[in-house]
């Protein structure tokens, strides 16, 4: 059930016997030269359409930006900041617990959002309600290691096949990361804007275009390239994920409130 094709009265009898709501978080934002910005938005969608199929959750209107700083100045990426998510989300969150939602499943893609999640999740605890934050990409690599993958590479590139193949631009899929040691060679570049030293990894927050001019990073992830990718991996995926996401959220609606 999708909150946006509801009336009022659709929700009040919802409510009579349920208080979950799924609110999908995306982002707009660089994912490499051979992806679309809104993949962070279209695959939760596309999760969220096989979640209804499978379950008789309340759907919400997907939040299409999110706190991506790091990859703002590749020229679309669109970023609220960990602070405007936070307002933001918190803001619709409270305004549906007054109306009787207490289990609260974020499904979430894109990884920066999360400790906006998490704080938002923090505040409805308080208030007597359960946040769970679900990383659908993180959830694919546990249900099938070799679905793993980092920003851009294999399981994203798949996951958008499985939305729309004509989306992704083919002719970019062969080029390289053209990862830069952009601090100094002494630290070279790991995952995303951590580096490496001696056998340690640091994080240094920086712009990933100044490790990158393409603007995908998967090779410290583990992850696929995205040339393995094919539509049939992210329709598998996906409705694996779904599938997961429909059994969990039986068990999370049945899961007391806190202080209960």
């Amino acid at each position: 059930m999708f909150l946006a094709k509801m009336n009022y009265l659709e929700v009040e009898e919802y409510l009579k016997t349920s208080d979950t709501i799924i609110i999908p978080v995306g982002s707009l934002e660089n994912h490499g030269k051979h992806m679309p910005l809104g993949t962070d938005t279209l695959i939760p969608d596309k999760i969220a359409e096989l979640i209804d199929a499978r379950a008789p959750f309340v759907i919400a209107p997907t939040i299409n930006y999110g706190a991506t700083d790091d990859l703002v100045g590749f020229a679309g990426t669109v970023s609220l900041g960990t602070e405007g998510l936070i307002a933001l989300l918190r803001t619709i969150c409270d305004q549906l617990f007054a109306y009787g939602f207490r289990h609260f499943m974020i499904l979430n893609g894109h990884g920066g959002n999360s400790a906006a999640i998490q704080a938002v999740g923090m505040h409805l605890y308080r208030k007597g309600a359960y946040l769970a934050n679900l990383n659908w990409w993180l959830m694919a690599g546990q249900l099938n290691p070799k679905w793993g993958g980092g920003h851009g590479g294999g399981e994203e590139t798949a996951g958008v096949m499985a939305v729309d193949p004509a989306l992704i631009k083919t002719e970019y899929l062969t080029l390289p990361e053209n990862i830069r040691n952009d601090i100094s060679d002494e630290l070279p570049t790991g995952a995303w804007t951590n580096v490496t030293y001696k056998g340690v990894s640091i994080t240094i927050p920086r712009e990933i275009r100044s490790i990158t001019d393409n603007g995908w990073l998967a090779h410290a992830f583990g992850g696929d390239v995205p040339t393995r990718a094919d539509a049939e991996w992210g329709r598998e995926m996906l409705n694996s994920v779904a599938d997961y996401i429909a059994d969990f959220g039986a068990a999370f609606s049945r899961a007391p409130l806190p202080g209960k």
